[in-house]
């Protein structure tokens, strides 16, 4: 193993966060809205270099939607079940100084579906001590990841489009005009985790609408209630068989509102720092890729 200096990045769709890690300690951290989406055609090389100047110069390994086929260059998919040492035989270098991660893909009942990022922190969870060998881990967000662990291996996941269902419905659909109120778990987040159970989700969703107009529920609760629909449905569909315990790679804000549903499904869960689970993921991707 080199003890030499690298920078590690998480280039994902909308921001982008690096890290001068040297003998496994985060030495320098910089974060900035230049995602994917923000690079201009052609850009990739030339962004990378002026950050890893900022940076002292060291060698870079990206992970996240920088390899997707709306990224850099696309790095492709290891198939589960992943592993650290199986996503570090398949790192793609689009230039000197360079590598990127490939994503994590599984098709099974005649259903795909790809992470591209989200890999590094389940396995790094693992790796660095934690969360346990085996379990269910989650990461809250816009488009959210379950990933199913044994024995140290990614076997199997499943992504939601919760976070941005509710952005689509506040922004676009007719109940939006009352999803002005902030989000947080309180009585209308846990009404709406409630209603999550009868498994009428679309009927719950335009009883928003009425809600309003008839003076069943006051607008500002709306955002709140919506999004415990949503999470609600989310939660219970991965915890059908009963129960179960969850370790969420969230922000508290996030995780806080995954916990509520979890535990009114009947399950438990614990809150896992996902930046913590990112750098030890990527750090031993690194070693074993040198």
């Amino acid at each position: 193993m080199s003890n030499e200096p690298f920078i590690a990045v998480d280039w994902g769709t909308t921001n982008r966060r690096a890290y001068l890690i040297e003998d496994g300690a985060v030495i320098r951290t910089e974060r900035d809205a230049l995602g994917i989406l923000s690079v201009a055609a052609g850009g990739f090389a030339a962004e990378a270099q002026a950050l890893a100047a900022r940076l002292g110069g060291a060698p870079m390994l990206l992970a996240g939607m920088v390899g997707s086929n709306r990224g850099w260059v696309d790095a492709g998919y290891v198939r589960c079940p992943a592993t650290l040492e199986a996503l570090a035989a398949q790192l793609v270098r689009p230039i000197d100084g360079v590598a990127i991660a490939p994503g994590v893909s599984r098709i099974a009942d005649g259903r795909g579906d790809v992470m591209r990022g989200e890999e590094v922190q389940f396995l790094g969870a693992v790796a660095g001590g934690l969360v346990p060998a085996d379990g269910l881990l989650c990461q809250p967000g816009t488009h959210n990841k379950w990933a199913q662990i044994d024995d140290g291996v990614l076997v199997d996941f499943t992504t939601a489009m919760t976070g941005e269902m509710f952005a689509l419905l506040q922004r676009h659909a007719l109940i939006g005009a009352a999803m002005t109120g902030t989000v947080a778990d309180g009585a209308a987040f846990r009404d709406g985790v409630a209603d999550s159970a009868k498994s009428d989700l679309l009927a719950q969703l335009f009883g928003v609408r009425p809600a309003s107009l008839l003076g069943l529920r006051d607008d500002a609760d709306a955002a709140a209630y919506v999004s415990g629909l949503l999470i609600g449905s989310d939660c219970r569909a991965r915890l059908a068989s009963g129960g179960g315990h969850v370790h969420l790679l969230a922000d508290p804000m996030l995780g806080s509102l995954y916990a509520a549903a979890i535990e009114e499904a009947g399950g438990r869960s614990t809150l896992v720092d996902s930046h913590a689970a990112f750098l030890a993921g990527i750090t031993r991707l690194w070693e074993l890729a040198r």
